[in-house]
């Protein structure tokens, strides 16, 4: 493997240019426009080479102009989009020379080194994260604004990278930041998709969601480096004599991005694998002859394994592809692991363990562990059981789920035929891990084997060679003894009718409990979830392999989401505890308790709230068209669209918030609390119920918004097409959020943590980080309602034996919607379908939003009398801030450094 460079070719000589003024560094706030006239760029641009990696004001200014002559832009036409992309060149230029030498250091020292193997990452926009930790953001903003641009502007054009849809993606994207933050030996493998998840747009006329292929690669990405590395991924063919004749054959193509430290020199790479053909493995003459198909196979498969993240899987093809996409990213990141291994000079297989540790970030990156298994086999001639001990000793698992009905499965005869070779592997792993728990549990009566073996085992409903035989055999036995039983016929009526046979349900792969089986270490994301799958969701597993069982709650990083997106609460914080060091250091937070009552502090804290919340009203009415007061509370709920998180239960709550409103005398109305109520998130393109939850938002905003009795006592709003860039003025302008999933549900969550670093007020129940959270604040600064986790099956079971009465207040909120108050009439029943009944698929209300009910809406009267003595809310809000240290990522990562990676940071000198 090449070592990392990216030296530019430049001109010789370029006329000189000389800056306009110089300035001192200052932090510029969002929203601020440049008041200088935009100059003349291009004809600057035959100015000398501007320094590498400049450092003050008027040297960044001089580079940037000098890369204005490579971004491609006319030279009577330089806009907005033009600069970003010179300033992002500029910025990468500022990286490049830290991300050498971080790739050097690690090559010559060769220390143990993580890989972190994600399916999603949600980066954000890189041009502000990255000027941020260089500690140049105040240098680039009077740069430009030399050249009559502003920071905020060209930062605004960046178009966020589509690898990801939630809080996985964004959890992955926080921790390779801690990670370069600590000086750890680490970097993140992920794919290319060229359409991302997909666009999001509410219809005008319809207020549906309606899903666009995302264009975020669609002018290019300056940030990212195509590099000649590449790997060869195989798939479909057979397995002959031990070893796999592929049927197809990719080339996995790596293309890195910078992940920079705070105030370091490290800078680790994130690697994204895009799918290619090599001109030389196409196949011409068959194209030339006609034959399209086959020739055109391979380049076919390619440009559908990185076309989009989360493919349908509705269909078998759709399975397929997924299956697909999750082992290119498998296969090509397993290889370069054991590349760089053998690159760094090191060729004592044994020492495998001690220079690697890779992390399945969920079961997506499952098949990594049959996938060293098969390289160092079939392709390292290494025995088996060295082979088996090494990959348990370098594989690790983070599970992100407790509902067992959403851990990934694979049908058997799908991955037989894609992955032929690997399936042998998983079956050989399967039937020795069958063979080692017989023999943990020798005194276990059959009943008890078979009840542990089906809970335990990799293959579901499989059933070996052997097993079959035997079961032919003894059928047959069996039929023939009842032939022989049988009377002798008394004529074609008292003939007795043949038994109809039931079809096996199909085999099975389960991927988490091959995690399980494979991986040295499996954590949860938080106390309670880790609680949750040791004492129920891996039960067998805990109790078989009781200390690879850990917790590590997950945490977000404060540079991007409280330093970097909130600069207003950002400088009142640093004011008021003198210091800034608390962008690395958390703890140092605390410091703000003491001065919660301060009337000084709570005036500030107070304005630069009130200033997010400006910029924020100003994203909804560009974004929406919908007017709201900056004097309401903003209540925001923004994340994945689903039923378990309960936009339901809000938007229900709303509607019976409407309802009470319009039942008020006008003097009555005078004393509501206003609310801003924001929902933002993406329903997956086939999770038809999350789309019918967006409809009914939409719908109701389309009633309230034009109700002129409420006026601005309760606007309803659907952000669209959220991002992580949305999330950066949302959750600063955010005083109660809603984190209100059924308990027991919600792994962790983590953008409860984000808004509480920014001083925001959470409304919820007993689940997820939601626990600890509260504990940390405190009970009298969190809204807790709904039942908890011990009591979520009892309830349902309560439901199913038709013994409850839903609460009056959630049954007329039902017949609102019922009677077409909002929306066509009828438009919702199917929605409503699934809050009804006692039990069965899709039916029974299986997410308890009518146990919760009654709780939920006395909680948010509480909400509305706190909010009503703006001095203890603004309390709570500082006190929010000061006890959310603990949320960091830097302290997430730190802990599994030491205890599941063993590695130590190793910082660039």
């Amino acid at each position: 493997m090449a070592a990392m460079t990216f030296a530019a070719a430049v001109p010789a000589t370029r006329a000189q240019f000389a800056p306009k003024r110089a300035s001192k560094a200052r932090v510029v706030r969002r929203g601020v426009v440049a008041s200088a006239g935009k100059r003349d760029v291009s004809t600057d641009a035959a100015a000398l080479e501007a320094p590498l990696c400049p450092k003050s004001a008027e040297s960044i200014a001089s580079n940037i102009v000098y890369q204005t002559s490579k971004v491609g832009a006319m030279p009577l036409k330089f806009e907005t989009d033009d600069m970003y992309r010179a300033t992002a060149e500029s910025v990468r230029e500022q990286l490049v020379e830290n991300w050498n030498a971080t790739y050097k250091h690690f090559h010559a020292e060769n220390p143990k080194q993580a890989y972190y193997i994600s399916m999603e990452y949600l980066q954000g926009r890189a041009l502000t994260n990255a000027i941020g930790n260089l500690g140049l953001t105040g240098e680039y903003s009077d740069a430009l604004r030399t050249l009559g641009y502003d920071l905020e502007s060209c930062a605004s054009v960046e178009r966020n990278m589509g690898l990801g849809n939630g809080g996985l993606g964004r959890l992955a994207a926080c921790f390779l930041d801690s990670i370069a933050t600590l000086d750890l030996p680490a970097w993140g493998y992920g794919l290319r998709y060229k359409y991302g998840l997909f666009k999001q747009a509410i219809d005008a006329k319809t207020g549906q969601q309606m899903e666009y292929a995302d264009d975020w690669l669609e002018v290019g990405n300056p940030w990212e480096v195509k590099r000649t590395t590449a790997h060869k991924v195989h798939f479909y063919g057979k397995v002959v004599d031990g070893k796999w004749v592929p049927g197809q054959t990719i080339n996995a193509v790596a293309y890195d991005s910078p992940i920079p430290g705070y105030k370091t020199k490290n800078c680790i790479s994130l690697r994204l694998w895009d799918a290619e053909v090599a001109p030389k493995d196409f196949d011409l003459a068959s194209f030339n002859a006609g034959d399209y198909d086959s020739s055109m196979g391979e380049t076919n498969l390619a440009s559908q394994l990185c076309a989009v993240l989360y493919p349908g899987d509705g269909t078998r093809e759709g399975k397929a592809l997924r299956l697909s996409q999750q082992y290119m990213l498998c296969s090509a990141s397993v290889q370069d692991i054991l590349a760089r291994f053998k690159e760094r000079g090191n060729t004592d297989w044994d020492a495998l363990p001690e220079k690697v540790a890779i992390q399945m970030n969920d079961t997506h990156p499952t098949l990594a562990a049959p996938e060293l298994m098969r390289i160092l086999v079939d392709v390292e001639g290494m025995d088996w059981d060295k082979a088996w001990a090494l990959t348990s000793k370098t594989v690790a698992y983070t599970n992100h789920t407790v509902m067992p009905e959403a851990l990934e499965k694979w049908p058997l005869e799908l991955m037989e035929e894609l992955l032929p070779r690997h399936v042998e592997i998983i079956k050989r792993i399967d039937e020795e891990f069958v063979a080692s728990v017989k023999a943990a549990y020798p005194k276990a009566t059959e009943e008890e084997m078979a009840a542990k073996l089906g809970a335990m085992r990799i293959l579901e409903n499989y059933v070996t060679p052997e097993e079959a035989a035997a079961a032919a055999k003894a059928k047959e036995a069996a039929a023939k003894a009842k032939a022989a039983a049988k009377p002798a016929a008394k004529g074609a009526a008292e003939e007795e009718e043949e038994e109809e046979e039931v079809e096996p349900p199909a085999p099975m792969v389960r991927m988490a409990n091959l995690c399980c089986i494979a991986g040295f270490a499996i954590n949860g994301v938080a106390a309670i979830h880790s609680e949750i799958v040791r004492t129920f969701t891996f039960k067998d597993f805990a109790e078989l392999y009781p200390d690879k069982f850990q917790n590590k709650t997950n945490g977000v990083t404060p540079r991007r989401w409280l330093a970097f997106c909130n600069p207003q609460l950002s400088g009142v914080i640093t004011e008021a505890i003198g210091t800034d060091e608390w962008v690395t250091d958390t703890a140092l937070l605390e410091k703000l308790a003491p001065l919660a009552k301060d009337a000084e502090l709570q005036k500030k804290w107070k304005d630069a709230k009130q200033e997010r919340k400006a910029l924020c009203a100003k994203l909804i009415e560009d974004s929406t068209g919908v007017k709201v007061s900056t004097d309401a509370l903003f209540d925001i709920q923004i994340k994945r669209i689903h039923e378990y998180k309960r936009q339901l239960l809000n938007i229900m709550g709303i509607i019976h918030r409407y309802n009470e409103m319009k039942a008020m005398t006008p003097e009555e109305r005078a004393n509501v609390t206003p609310r801003v109520c924001v929902f933002g998130g993406k329903a997956y393109a086939t999770y038809l119920q999350a789309k019918r939850i967006v409809r009914l938002v939409t719908a109701v905003g389309e009633v309230v918004n034009n109700d002129p009795e409420i006026g601005d006592l309760l606007k309803v709003v659907f952000v669209p097409d959220y991002n992580v860039s949305l999330a950066e003025t949302l959750i600063p302008a955010s005083e109660l959020s809603q984190h209100i999933s059924t308990a027991g549900t919600e792994a962790s969550g983590t953008s409860n943590m984000k808004f509480q670093m920014n001083g925001c007020l959470i409304i919820g129940t007993l689940d997820g980080a939601n626990v600890e959270i509260r504990e940390c604040v405190g009970d009298e600064n969190f809204f807790l309602f709904g039942i908890e986790e011990p009591e979520v099956e009892p309830a349902r079971a309560e439901r199913a034996a038709g013994k409850f009465e839903p609460p009056a207040s959630f049954t007329a909120v039902m017949d609102c919607i019922k009677a077409g108050t909002f929306g066509a009439p009828g438009e919702f029943d199917e929605l409503l379908w699934s809050l009804e009944g006692n039990e069965g698929f899709g039916r029974g209300d299986y997410f308890l939003v009518a146990k919760d009910f009654q709780s939920y809406i006395e909680c948010q009267a509480k909400v509305d009398e706190a909010y009503k003595n703006q001095a203890g809310w603004t309390e709570s809000s500082i006190i929010s801030t000061a006890f959310s240290g603990k949320f960091n990522s830097d302290r997430t990562i730190d802990q599994y450094a030491k205890e599941i990676w063993d590695i130590k940071p190793l910082p660039v000198p």
